[in-house]
Formats: C-alpha cells, structure tokens, sequence
C-alpha cells in the first residue's frame, strides 16, 4: 500500500513536465478576430473555442507530432503542426466561397433558371407576359436594354440593330433563329421556350466563350431528364400541335408537330394586308436525352419546319397598283451537346449545330433565293483548381455558306460566300473572397475572308456591398462580320468592332429586386458605302456610340398572388455608317423605353390574369419631302396587352390574349417612293402593325398518369 501510494504521488508530481499549453488567436486572412472557432489537438478532445478578440488557450498532456486543428464553418479548416516552445500562434483562416455568399458578376447579363437562386426573370416568365405571345424575343423586350422595334420582332439592344444580337442552344450558335415574315411584319425566334430550363440574357460584357455578337448574346440552356412521361395537345386559334415524352431509366424522348394556318383567324379579324395566301407552317422537332454515367449528359434536338405566304402590297407610288408578294422558307436545324464531368476539378463540353435554311422573297418580278448552310463545333475544358480559382479554355469553328440568285426584268445575278471563322478562348475566375470577385478572358478569331486575326479581352469583377447589394463593373471588345448583303457584294471587308464598359447595381431581396445599369459603347470599323450593291464605295472607315441607363425592379412579395416588374432604359445613341452622310441616329433605336408586367393568381376561380404596358419614344426616319437626314420622327409607340390562363381542370387549360387592347394605331417610319410624282414630292406609306389587335385563344390538353401536371408553366 505504501509503495502503491509513493508511485502515484511520484506520478502526480511526474505529471506537470507531461504538460503542455496551447494559446493563440485566430483571424481573417484580414486580420479581423474570429469568434467561436473551434481550435483542437488532431485525434484528442483536447481543445477550447475562441472568444471575443479570437483568442483560445487549453492544455494538452499529448507530446509527440501534434497536429492542432482550426475549423469554423465557411472557412477553410486549418492543419497546424506544432512545435514544444509554447509561443503563442496566430492562426489566419482563409473564407471559403460557396455558391450561395459568393459574389456574382451581373454587369450587362440578366439570368434566370429553374433551379436559380439569383434569377430576376425565369423561364416561366416568357409564357405568362401579356403581349409576348410565347415567344423568348417578345418577353425579353420588356426588360431594360432592349428597343421596341414591332416591324421586325428580334431583340435590338442597347443601339445595335437586330443582327448584332446571337442565339446559343447549349453553347451552339443558332443560324437563322428568327421565322420568316412579310415585308415590315414580325418574326417570331423558331424555339419554343418549353425546351429551355434556363437563359443567360446578356445585353453587353458577356464571356470571352461567345463571339460573332456586336451588342448582345442570348445563351439558352435546354432542359435535361424530364421526370413524367406524358401527352400534350393544344388547339389554338392559328392551328394545332401535339407533343409526347416518354422517359426511360436512363434517357428519354420528345417530339412535337405543329401546324399553323391564319387564314381562319384572318377572315375574323381584319387585316391591313391583303393577303392572297396566309401565312401557313408546317413543323416538327425531336429531342433525345441519355445519361452516359453519373455526371455525363448526351442531347440531341432537331427542328424543321416549311413556311410559306402571299400577298398584295400597293406601290407607293401609285397606290392603285398592286404588286404581287410571295415569301418562302425552308428550314431544317439539328443540335448536339455532351457534357462530363472529369473527376473532382475537371469538366469537358462539346457539341455541334448544322442548320440549313432556304428563304425564297418575291416583289412583282423580282425576286431573292438565298440558301444558307451553317456549321458550328465547339470544344471546352473547366478546370476548378479551388473554390476561389476556376478555368475555362475551349476552340470553336463556326462555318457558313451562303448562296444567293436575284432576279428582275435584266436577268439572273449568282452571289455566294464562305466564311470559316476559327476562335480559341481562355477565361479565368478568381474569388478575392466572398464579397470580391473577378473574371478576365481573351478571345482570338481568324476570319478567312479578311484574313485578319483579331484579339478581344474580356475583364469583370464584383464587389458585394451587403448581404444583399452588390456593384459590378465591366470590359470587353467583340467583333462581328458584316450583314450579308454586304459580304455577299464584297467578301473582304473588315470585321466590325465594339467596346463595352458596364457599371452595375444590384439589390436582391427576398422576393424582390432591384438594379440600376450604365453603360458606353463605341462602334469602329463599321461598314460604309455610297451605294449598297457597288463594293467600289465599301469602306470600314464607319463608327458610333450608345450610351444610357437601365433601370429595373421587381416584385413578388409586397401583394399576395402578385407579380409585377417594371423596366425603363434611356438610350443616346449615333452612328456613321453604311449611307449616312454623317453621325445620326438610327431608325430602329428610341431614345425612352418603358414596360410595366403585373401577373395575378386568383384561386378562388382558378385563373391567372397578366397585362403589359410597353411604350417606347419616337424613332427616326428619312422624310424624302424634307430638308436634312433622318429629320423625320415617328409618333411614340403605346401597347397595352392581356391576357387569361383558366384551370377547367387539372388536364385542361384555356388561355385567352389580347394585345394592344386599346387598338392604339402604332407607327414604325415611312416608306417613300422611288421618284417624285409630277408636283415633285415624294409619295409615302406608313409602316403599321398587319392588324390593331392580335387576338389568341387556345385549350391546352395534359394526358399523364401523373394528375397533377399540365400546361399552366407553359402559360
């Protein structure tokens, strides 16, 4: 007993050289103190949790290779090996960033997705916006950058005309996107929104991935495995379409035919053609979707279609007269896109897009086949070397050869080209931290018809000024080939140029956001010339600006069953380029644009209500009776639109719409004869909408042995 207690009070005295003290403080990489980070000795319980000032102190009794241990939720966890001088350590942890406190660069692009947490404008929201009859080009003029030109419907941002806005299907460049349509009548874009689960509308700054696009790129990103398989059939006021799913273990297929024809609808509502033909549509497309492994993804998606109408159009000049109109297209688009992800930080895309389209116009015995053949492959890496440094490279090849036969009372003209344009690109991100982000890209092309390469930076960062506010700022040039009727005539000229600089605010809020945009942009080496069809008069000696603000701010929270947004952009803008004798403002930009959407679901009657007020500020246009140029303005355009979606059922919807409720007789500019009648002045013709109204009226059928699905997303 007596040894026994002589060796535990020799171990008790023994015990204090066993013993050691572990204190420090732990900081931001800033410097700031961490409070309640929880700092151990690796593999014991032996450990403490800092204070106030980030300081921690705690005693071990383990000697040999110590490893402490700092970890604290949204940094990264920190390995220290410890050394026996018991000085005390400053340990700086470093924030980590995630997707949901990470700073987003926002400058020029507006996103929106299913599963999005950051959108201000969603997939849905290009179904249920009155006045947007469905179509993607439609919604998105309500939202601010864009200009409402009606005679055409395509997306004209920000200054540029429609051309200079670019369609991407998975990645892929879309050629041709737009339908045909009479002279002065609009198009509608040939995708249906029901196959994207998300969009990237970027209105300036966009990444150094995309090019061929002077103002504005629109990526869509189509919509993976569906969950269901079912059957839709819709019965509409200008035709009919079904459309069926079928979904497998693995993979799953869909297809759809349409057909549309107005001339039912025509001989109920008046029309200011004088149609011999209404327009009518024949179209079909198919999607296949398989899943290659646990991350891999395989889509195809092909589309065609045939259009055709005619009409009478009255010359100016002689109003009496009435010349024969005839317009044709043939169109066939096919699309595929594969996806993998390679491990933890590797990821690999590919795809490729074939598009054929043969438009056939005709004005009394004159007449325009043009047959294009577009070709677009594209190959990307991602390389996620943390969550605070990603890459991306990738090398694309966009083809196309464009043949094209006038006619009139001389004879037949052939033109064609072939344009090849081979682009590599490289982008990098880099998280500062959580509140401070940036984003720098290089994009080199050869065209090989100029023969000239050209080199295009890319630069963005962000900086978050709260939880919920953030400011970003952008950079970038981008180049683009001419419209076709100029290569056509002259195949060597020289690629157009903008630049963009892009300051933005944004506040988002739960159920509700805000942001104000300003932006410059500067136009070189736009194309000018004497007279179009002379390639003796082409130079690229052409240039301009735009400049302006965007506001917008939305609302889903403030009224019960409730959404609204309101968009205004502001748009000074000039150009020198193809006959403009000087610096003007273009005919298809207005200085003031205005759209306020509301959207109301009342359950008690199982109906949504949706009204859109547009208003856009008179546009310019040549007035051939007046001195000067371009000194003619158009009256302000005003629209105002509705429309209804009823839930009969759980499989049958009705939905009603009318635009420009009020029959407000928009004006577009003027067209102008030729010569002079005998008193020496010019005759003209107003460009008007086809009809004061547009009247749509539809039942949507939803057959599924899942009851609870339909087509009210769609509506």
């Amino acid at each position: 007993m007596r040894y026994a207690i002589y060796l535990i009070t020799l171990l008790l005295a023994g015990s204090p050289f066993a013993q050691q003290t572990i204190s420090g403080r732990v900081t931001e990489k800033s410097g700031e103190p961490l409070l309640g980070v929880n700092v151990y000795v690796k593999g014991t319980y032996d450990g403490a949790t800092t204070g106030i000032n980030g300081s921690f102190s705690f005693t071990t009794y383990e000697e040999d290779s110590l490893i402490l241990v700092a970890s604290f939720i949204g940094f990264h966890e920190v390995n220290l090996p410890l050394s026996k001088d018991n000085e005390p350590l400053l340990i700086r942890m470093r924030e980590k960033v995630s997707e949901l406190n990470a700073v987003v660069i926002t400058a020029g692009a507006f996103h929106a997705s299913e599963e999005g947490k950051r959108e201000v404008l969603k997939p849905l929201d290009i179904v249920t916006t009155a006045g947007a009859t469905a179509d993607v080009p439609g919604a998105l003029n309500t939202l601010p950058g864009t200009q409402t030109v009606g005679e055409t419907g395509r997306l004209f941002v920000r200054g540029g005309d429609g051309r200079e806005t670019k369609t991407f299907i998975d990645g892929m460049l879309v050629h041709n996107e737009y339908s045909p349509s009479a002279p002065n009548t609009p198009g509608r874009s040939r995708f249906s929104p029901f196959m994207f689960k998300g969009m990237s509308f970027s209105t300036g700054g966009y990444s150094a991935e995309y090019g061929q696009a002077l103002s504005s790129a629109l990526i869509l990103q189509s919509k993976d495995l569906p969950d269901n398989n079912r059957t839709d059939i819709s019965l509409i006021s200008v035709g009919a379409d079904i459309s069926t799913t079928r979904t497998f273990e693995k993979s799953s297929f869909a297809g759809k035919v349409q057909y549309t024809n107005l001339t039912p609808y025509f001989e109920l509502v008046d029309q200011n053609l004088r149609w011999d033909k209404a327009p009518e549509e024949y179209n079909a497309n198919l999607a296949y979707r398989v899943k290659t492994s646990k991350t891999g993804m395989l889509k195809f998606y092909t589309n065609a279609s045939r259009s055709d109408m005619e009409l009478y159009e009255a010359d100016i000049a002689n109003p009496e007269t009435v010349l024969p109109v005839k317009v044709q297209n043939d169109y066939a688009h096919f699309n595929a896109s594969y996806k993998e992800l390679m491990g933890d930080k590797w990821g690999i895309r590919a795809g490729a897009s074939f598009t054929k389209s043969d438009d056939f116009a005709s004005l009394s015995i004159d007449s325009r086949d043009q047959e294009l053949t577009g070709f677009h492959t594209k190959i990307v890496t991602d390389y996620q070397h943390s969550d605070r440094i990603a890459f991306l490279a990738g090398a694309e090849v966009i083809q196309r050869e464009v043949d094209q036969v006038l006619e009139d009372e001389t004879g037949s003209f052939a033109q064609s080209f072939k344009e090849r344009v081979s682009a590599s690109f490289f982008e990098s991100e880099w998280f500062a931290s959580s509140s401070l982000g940036f984003k720098a890209g290089v994009r080199a092309e050869l065209n090989n018809l100029t023969s000239g390469e050209t080199v295009a930076p890319r630069i963005s960062a962000a900086y978050k000024t709260g939880a919920k506010s953030q400011v970003s700022i952008a950079f970038g040039q981008f180049y683009q080939t001419p419209q076709t009727q100029i290569i056509l005539s002259q195949p060597s000229t020289q690629e157009e140029k903008a630049s963009h600089y892009i300051a933005n605010y944004q506040w988002l809020g739960e159920g509700q956001s805000f942001r104000i945009e300003a932006y410059e942009k500067r136009y070189d080496q736009l194309v000018k010339y004497d007279q179009l069809f002379d390639p003796s008069t082409y130079s690229s000696i052409g240039n301009g600006y735009a400049r302006g603000v965007d506001l917008f701010w939305r609302d889903n929270k403030t009224f019960d069953n409730t959404d609204y947004w309101v968009s205004y952009s502001y748009l000074d803008t000039e150009r020198e380029f193809r006959d403009f004798p000087g610096a003007f403002t273009p005919t298809f930009a207005s200085s003031h644009n205005f759209s306020f959407v509301v959207k109301k679901f009342i359950d008690e009657i199982k109906s949504q209500f949706g009204l859109t007020y547009s208003f856009a500020s008179g546009r310019t246009y040549n007035d051939l009776n007046a001195e000067g140029f371009l000194t003619g303005r158009t009256p302000a355009y005003h629209d105002l639109s509705f429309n209804i979606s009823y839930l009969y059922n759980n499989q049958v919807i009705v939905h009603a719409m009318v635009n420009n409720v009020l029959g407000i007789n928009n004006i577009y500019g003027y067209q102008f004869a030729d010569t002079p009648n005998e008193n020496g002045v010019y005759g003209s013709r107003a460009i008007t909408p086809p009809a004061r109204r547009f009247i749509f009226l539809g039942v949507f059928i939803t057959l599924s042995k899942n009851k609870g699905i339909n087509q009210l997303p769609n509506l």
